[in-house]
């Protein structure tokens, strides 16, 4: 072996081991912040399967012993709790088609069309949702209730439509930017207008993005609580988080139930983000680089 390779065997290693080390370290990391992250829903699940007695005893346990299925009983026989899953896909699955609709239209024309001023628009547009949601509920019950849209669907879909608008614009505008030009002047050159241009070649190219926004929309209107209380009162009409804000009682708390309710509509959407999360993440960096 020659001097030179002697004297760089050393400073190799070094850099090996430091790699090493990091990989290690950052792995660690990642470990912590999963347990950290996942502890709580984990402790939940634990929760929904233990008797009360158990509940309140004073030494907690995280295996439930013995497990027990009273709470979910409890939540869809006697509480009804599937009403409200019900309402909250009504409303939250025709925001997001609304939603995809509106920004669909809005994201081509400014993405794809002439429009003078269009960063000055997504600004304007964005800044729609700078207000705190708490200083537009007292006009908006007003509104509402000159229209006679209390305790209706519809009143929670406009609602979360405007909300969740200028969201859904920016993901999928940014979707659209990364399409080249030529496609468009090429289905131009064959005929196809705005419209059809659209539906035929921009949304089918842009699905990932599609479904990162359409997922977004869902979330946000299935766990949106604060004007789902305001402007309903009948368990006709409303929605998960206010149901579940319903199992409060006077004088008991019942931490079975509400762990069971939690449970029940968060797995659901934890299924969904693992089963996309590949989509999500493209979706969501694909539209900030410009091709």
């Amino acid at each position: 072996m020659s001097v030179a390779a002697l004297t760089l065997a050393p400073a190799v290693r070094r850099r090996s081991t430091t790699r090493s080390l990091r990989t290690i370290f950052f792995r660690i990391a990642a470990t912590l912040i999963v347990i950290w992250s996942a502890a709580p829903f984990l402790w939940q699940m634990s929760t929904a399967f233990q008797s009360d007695a158990k509940l309140m005893s004073a030494t907690p346990s995280f295996i439930p012993s013995p497990l027990t299925f009273e709470h979910f009983y409890n939540i869809f026989v006697v509480k009804k709790f599937h009403l409200y899953l019900l309402n909250s896909l009504i409303v939250a699955g025709s925001t997001t088609l609304v939603c995809l609709a509106f920004a669909a239209l809005a994201a081509f024309a400014l993405a794809r069309l002439k429009v003078q001023r269009r960063f000055g628009l997504l600004g304007l547009i964005l800044s729609v949702s700078m207000f705190p949601q708490i200083s537009i509920v007292a006009p908006l019950y007003l509104i509402a209730s000159q229209f006679g849209l209390l305790n209706t669907y519809a009143v929670l879909v406009i609602v979360y439509v405007a909300l969740g608008l200028p969201l859904t614009i920016w993901v999928l505008f940014g979707y659209f930017s990364t399409i080249p030009a030529e496609i468009d002047e090429a289905a131009n050159v064959d005929g196809a207008g705005p419209f059809r241009t659209l539906w035929s070649i921009t949304l089918p190219m842009s699905l990932p993005g599609v479904v990162t926004t359409g997922l977004i929309a869902f979330i946000a209107a299935w766990n949106e609580f604060m004007f789902a209380l305001a402007f309903t009162s009948d368990i006709s009409v409303q929605t998960v988080p206010v149901g579940i804000a319903n199992f409060q009682i006077l004088y008991y708390v019942p931490w079975g139930d509400l762990a069971a309710a939690s449970v029940v509509v968060t797995v659901p959407l934890v299924a969904i983000v693992l089963i996309f999360q590949r989509h999500i993440i493209a979706g969501l960096t694909q539209g900030a680089v410009k091709e």
